[in-house]
């Protein structure tokens, strides 16, 4: 769908709207705040390290738990001071935030993200992600193609994302894809696209999606006419 019909849109809206009153109102009202207040024009280094850290540990990850161990694997990373700081530390960076997430890889890519940023430069990496964000951000280690419109929508850049969550929600709806379906509530409500993302998305993580419990059988989609 391209241009949704009149019902379509109410029906969206009318749950789009319902659903952050319901955010606002509940123990992660702030982070629709922390999102407004994001500017992709301003973010620091630290911001950088920290979001691409986050999103690295986050992919195929259940939020809940991570964000449990998050302030102690910030910790073992000098809390995100500096790129400078945890390649110079980086075998105690490492072996520290290993006890608390278990996962090489991830942990590893971590490091090299700070490496590249430590070489590159904060000042001249900033300058290619402010021209290309998604493509930039893609070539950082463990960052794919969904996940750099995650962490560019956290570094302030007005994206969503095209997950699992919002790509259903999007499909449910009777929308070519999450940004479409995003974009027509953003330009009805005025919300930025990121905010919009993140209601949407921490909605469905909460298990309150249109459709109830029950998650639609892949290929079975509402009919609407457009």
């Amino acid at each position: 769908m391209t241009n949704p019909d009149e019902l379509t849109a109410n029906r969206v809206l009318e749950f789009y709207v319902a659903e952050k009153k319901a955010i606002q109102e509940s123990q992660f009202g702030s982070e629709l705040q922390w999102q407004v207040g994001l500017s992709s024009a301003s973010f620091t280094e630290q911001e950088l390290l920290r979001e691409a850290a986050w999103v690295v540990l986050s992919a195929g990850f259940k939020e809940s738990i991570l964000r449990k161990a998050f302030s102690y694997i910030s910790l073992c990373f000098c809390d995100w001071e500096s790129a400078r700081l945890i390649v110079e530390n980086a075998t105690q960076c490492q072996s520290t935030a290993l006890e608390a997430f278990n996962n090489r890889a991830k942990i590893g890519a971590i490091v090299e993200i700070a490496r590249i940023v430590n070489e590159l430069g904060f000042e001249d990496i900033t300058e290619c992600i402010l021209v290309d964000p998604v493509g930039t951000l893609q070539q950082l280690p463990y960052i794919g193609p969904i996940t750099a419109y995650h962490l560019a929508k956290n570094l302030g850049f007005l994206y969503a994302k095209p997950d699992r969550h919002l790509t259903r929600l999007a499909a449910f709806f009777g929308f070519a894809d999450a940004h479409r379906l995003c974009q027509v509530i953003s330009e009805n409500t005025s919300d930025p696209l990121n905010l919009v993302d993140l209601v949407l998305w921490r909605s469905a993580e909460q298990g309150r999606v249109p459709w109830g419990k029950a998650v639609p059988q892949s290929g079975v989609r509402p009919t609407f006419n457009c």
